[in-house]
């Protein structure tokens, strides 16, 4: 049996109205849960990105999650509307894709990419 693809992808946040302002300023839209959920998750395309608030998380850099999305560069002015300080502006990779990254108030890193 093949893995057919991913459901989802879940961070654990300090601050769940802090986080959801972050991700609905970069247009996630929630799908379950919100503000005052202790679980919440956003939709991500056919998938979802999952919330859950664990009080006083000490996260550290694990990784990264990579978003698609139609248009790189209007999604990085998207997040510079929205005060968010992206790590670099987008460029193209190598490897064929164009992508940036954003850090959450958690410190979980979000890449968003589009095939070349």
């Amino acid at each position: 049996m093949a893995i057919a693809g991913i459901s989802a992808v879940t961070f654990a946040v300090s601050d769940m109205a802090l986080s959801l302002a972050f991700y609905r300023a970069l247009g996630f839209r929630v799908k379950y849960g919100g503000e005052m959920s202790s679980f919440t998750s956003l939709v991500a395309g056919t998938g979802f990105l999952n919330l859950i608030h664990v009080p006083n998380a000490d996260v550290r850099w694990w990784g990264r999650a990579i978003f698609y999305v139609d248009d790189v560069d209007a999604q990085y002015q998207r997040a510079l509307d929205a005060g968010i300080t992206p790590m670099f502006a987008p460029q193209d990779a190598r490897w064929g894709e164009r992508y940036f990254h954003v850090t959450d108030p958690d410190g979980h890193e979000v890449s968003f990419a589009k095939p070349l």
